[in-house]
């Protein structure tokens, strides 16, 4: 269900739940564009927040706003208690219908499935040609992702980056089918051309999926700079410049 138009009744539970759709669609929002999106008093949306944070639904996070260096903002995301309550009519029919593919053509028809699937979201992403190109592939990721309800956004990761998914349209039948996720980072590998690692999904239990890629080039010096002195170990012959793919 799409919460940009969403009428606000009026009714506590029925905006409380507007709310945490809201966030569920999104992903992390501050309480200022939780009012803006639902019409809501900044008083209002303060009293329901509380509420929802009170009964393990919603808790606060810190979110730097978008292409600033400013202070990060309060916002709030859903917790896996809060992405339990919201409704998801179809999860058990998904569910059901992939049982039965898994029966009928075993764990391969399953992840086939999946590949499949995810391809549709993200195939159209123009692969990653050589390592400069990987951040734009990845950022390219991210905003096909967001238009199918995934709420991403690309943040630095020490050697690299991470896409981030603050929510997941299909994250509960991922909970018992794992080789949705694992389609996912599989397809990512093949756009961006390097390895990719999963640290966290929604499905296991987290508020957000992470995947870490890794950018830049390594160099023979900063490899050589590894490499112990004569003094300490026979030194290594430096190793020829390679990159990260």
């Amino acid at each position: 269900m799409s919460v940009q138009h969403a009428v606000v009744t009026g009714t506590r539970p029925d905006t409380r739940s507007a709310v945490r759709e809201l966030l569920l669609e999104r992903g992390a929002l501050t309480a200022g564009e939780i009012g803006q999106a639902l019409g809501l008093t900044a008083a209002g949306v303060r009293r329901h927040l509380d509420h929802l944070v009170e009964a393990g639904e919603v808790e606060p996070v810190r979110r730097r706003p978008a292409a600033t260096r400013g202070r990060p903002a309060r916002a709030f995301q859903v917790t896996a208690v809060g992405r339990s309550t919201a409704e998801h009519g179809y999860d058990h029919l998904a569910a059901e219908a992939l049982t039965a593919l898994r029966r009928v053509g075993g764990t391969e028809a399953v992840a086939e499935f999946a590949r499949d699937r995810v391809r549709s979201v993200i195939g159209h992403v123009r692969p990653a040609e050589e390592p400069e190109d990987v951040e734009r592939a990845v950022r390219d990721i991210a905003e096909a992702l967001s238009d199918a309800g995934y709420a991403s956004s690309v943040e630095g990761a020490g050697g690299g980056l991470q896409i981030c998914q603050h929510h997941c349209p299909v994250w509960n039948v991922a909970s018992r089918f794992p080789e949705l996720c694992e389609a996912e980072q599989e397809v990512v590998s093949e756009i961006v051309g390097t390895h990719v690692q999963r640290l966290a999904t929604i499905a296991g239990g987290n508020c957000a999926c992470t995947t870490n890629i890794p950018t830049g080039t390594v160099t023979a010096e900063a490899l050589a700079a590894t490499i112990p002195s004569q003094a300490d170990a026979t030194a290594s012959a430096p190793t020829p410049e390679r990159t990260a793919r």
